[in-house]
């Protein structure tokens, strides 16, 4: 094969690895939508009827649910009743013939059916098992359920979230559940390293609230330093000023003075080179304790113009900016095309549809587009006949039982 014809089905880095996903909803979604990008096989079990609960949250299409399509591209669909013995034995045989298992559920669901990591280990010593959970194997909330915003609000996240003086609010980006995207595939990454120096696969224990604590960054610094809660800020930044969202005539626009030597290239922006001769605005200190002054001057400035406008001008004078882009802008946007960040994909019900594609790039290596979101069950003759060699014959016996769907 010309090395043409070979780049053009390179599937990704992990080509060869199969991901047994017994995921739902979005933490572990999320989680095995990684490894599915950078080319895993991933194997998606639902149970009977509606499958994943986020097949039935609307808003739909043609039946097919919005939620559903954002974070399960590149997967197969297999429907399995895990409440049936057969069913059960089916997960185990898949289990023995994968190399990842991610599970979302509570801790010690999967144990009281069989399928823990204790058990699939022993017929598969070298399985990686990634266990996401809210709040962990272990701690006095470890069995409570958990969803996005319980985590942002006992994590501290929500608490630095919103505009000064106002009630605290929510991540727009559900980072509280997708955060077991971001640390369950790194400790995954980690184990198949180790597991090609041991042969021998691992235990993950993933807490959502353990990953938005990791990511309150110089904030827990800054509470250890102080003493004190850090306080919602809007846009702002604790520290630097000025730094957030600015009005314009026609939206607003992010200035971030990021170092004191940005503050003189504000202030030639804005034409107002006495900004640099004021003993308020001097050093970083000096800004922050006179917030309210600086913020109004580089406003007053501002509102003045354009979004458009402004762009030219901070950008003429290397000012840290941005203008506020809608979802639609920010999708469409040249940067976005450039990367191919949406990109278009044949779902089996929907036909052509746009998909935000691959956040990872392999320079010189292109993947192909990801396959689109499985319909329920979609691959589930396929999955049965090709990793566990079931006969049609069994396949329509298990069908007929109901174990399959």
């Amino acid at each position: 094969m010309a090395d043409t014809e070979a780049s053009a089905v390179w599937a990704g880095p992990l080509r060869g690895v199969r991901v047994l996903d017994f995921t739902r909803v979005l933490a572990g979604p999320s989680a095995a939508l990684a490894l599915a990008d950078l080319g895993a096989e991933v194997l998606k079990i639902e149970p009977p009827g509606a499958g994943d609960e986020t097949r039935t949250f609307p808003p739909f299409r043609e039946g097919e649910s919005h939620y559903f399509l954002s974070v399960n591209r590149g997967k197969k669909s297999i429907v399995v009743d895990l409440k049936t013995e057969a069913g059960l034995a089916l997960a185990k045989d898949l289990a023995a013939k994968s190399d990842i298992v991610i599970e979302n559920y509570r801790p010690g669901v999967m144990d009281r059916l069989g399928l823990g990591y204790e058990a699939l280990s022993a017929s598969n010593p070298g399985l990686i098992y990634c266990a996401i959970s809210g709040f962990g194997m272990t701690g006095p909330l470890r069995d409570k359920p958990s969803f996005d915003i319980v985590m942002q609000a006992l994590s501290g996240a929500l608490s630095v979230n919103g505009e000064p003086g106002r009630m605290p609010t929510k991540l727009g980006i559900p980072l509280g559940d997708l955060v077991g995207g971001i640390n369950g595939p790194i400790g995954i990454l980690a184990a198949l390293y180790e597991r090609s120096l041991t042969g021998r696969g691992r235990l993950i224990d993933i807490s959502l609230m353990d990953g938005l604590i990791g990511m309150l960054g110089y904030l827990a610094q800054l509470a250890f330093f102080t003493g004190e809660d850090p306080k919602p800020q809007g846009s702002q930044h604790p520290n630097l000023v000025p730094y957030g969202a600015f009005p314009a005539k026609d939206g607003s626009i992010i200035v971030a003075c990021l170092m004191n030597s940005f503050w003189e290239r504000i202030a030639q922006a804005c034409g107002a080179p006495e900004w640099l001769h004021d003993p308020r605005f001097a050093s970083i200190e000096k800004r922050r304790d006179h917030r309210e002054v600086v913020n109004a001057a580089v406003s007053a400035f501002t509102r003045q113009k354009t979004v458009d406008e402004l762009v030219e001008i901070f950008t003429q004078h290397q000012v840290p900016h941005a203008p506020i882009l809608g979802v639609k802008e920010a999708l469409a946007q040249p940067q976005a095309v450039a990367r191919e960040m949406v990109v278009e994909t044949d779902h089996a019900v929907l036909g052509k549809i746009p998909i935000v594609n691959r956040s990872i790039k392999f320079p010189g290596a292109p993947q192909p587009v990801p396959t689109a979101p499985p319909t329920l069950g979609q691959h589930t003759d396929d999955i049965l006949k090709d990793v566990l060699g079931l006969t049609p014959e069994q396949i329509e016996g298990l069908r007929a039982l109901k174990v399959i769907s």
